[in-house]
């Protein structure tokens, strides 16, 4: 006997994972109340993901470069021909010195770099979003916070929402005093104390100095919380531009972040999620 059609749904269909809750913030330190943090937050980590996705970001940055068409190439020379006794190689005239061949001194690369090769990787859609969602849901996790180095306050609440008027922070005197009271400055001074000298060339090509990555701040638009663009290893980013390396610098989750409370609003819409 065929089995009766169960009729669809209509009514909206509800999220096997639960809504995380924040603690809000004022500007002194003090929690009185609390939101919900966008489903995304209670993705699980997928530390594949948020790799690949860090991986493919790095990709689209990388210059292409390659050596001169000319080079090693620059060199009169001569053939001597077939049945002389000797090997092919190309030799400068009048003289059996090896020339312009790759297997000579000061010869051209048999296989040099090309500027059209492509650098760019590519991921999928849902992988890119999952990434992202992954990489947000790490950011209340503190084991993993720890794990990158981060000096998490104690009984801390990650992630750090704050109310909305910690975006017109627009001094460092005033950001420093806001994260002393939120107990993160210590963070703030292990950037400033751990950045040293770049190993390698890339002194000679501007990247001087190395400084770990601290406190990430995310802001509802451009222009705001300028208090914290100068401080060692804090970054500031709007939350349209907001991306999985933003959250997981070198591809490991788990950054301190700070949220004011319109972003977390912004991003709930950025990701298609109405208010609980």
């Amino acid at each position: 006997m065929a089995k009766e059609a169960q009729a669809a749904p209509t009514g909206p269909v509800e999220h096997p994972s639960p809504h995380h809750r924040a603690h809000l913030y004022d500007l002194q330190g003090k929690s009185h109340a609390t939101v919900a943090l966008p489903l995304a937050f209670s993705e699980p980590v997928r530390v594949d993901l948020i790799r690949k996705a860090v991986d493919v970001a790095r990709s689209h940055r990388r210059q292409p470069y390659g050596t001169s068409l000319t080079g090693g190439r620059r060199h009169s020379v001569e053939w001597s021909g077939k049945g002389r006794g000797v090997s092919r190689t190309p030799r400068l005239m009048d003289s059996m010195t090896g020339a312009q061949a790759p297997n000579t001194v000061g010869g051209g690369q048999a296989h040099p770099p090309r500027v059209e090769r492509i650098w760019a990787k590519k991921i999928n859609t849902k992988e890119r979003r999952l990434a992202f969602a992954s990489a947000l849901a790490a950011t209340r996790v503190a084991p993993l916070v720890q794990s990158r180095g981060h000096e998490v306050p104690k009984d801390a609440h990650l992630p750090l929402v704050v109310e909305t008027p910690v975006e017109e922070i627009g001094t460092t005197a005033d950001a420093r005093a806001l994260l002393e009271r939120f107990e993160l400055w210590s963070d703030v001074e292990r950037a400033s104390d751990r950045t040293h000298i770049r190993a390698g060339r890339g002194k000679r090509r501007g990247r001087v100095r190395r400084t770990p990555r601290s406190l990430l701040v995310v802001t509802s638009g451009p222009g705001r919380a300028k208090g914290f663009r100068n401080l060692p290893g804090v970054d500031v980013v709007t939350v349209h531009r907001l991306a999985t390396e933003d959250l997981a610098p070198g591809g490991d989750p788990g950054r301190m972040t700070l949220f004011s409370h319109a972003a977390l609003e912004t991003l709930r819409a950025r990701l298609g999620e109405a208010s609980p």
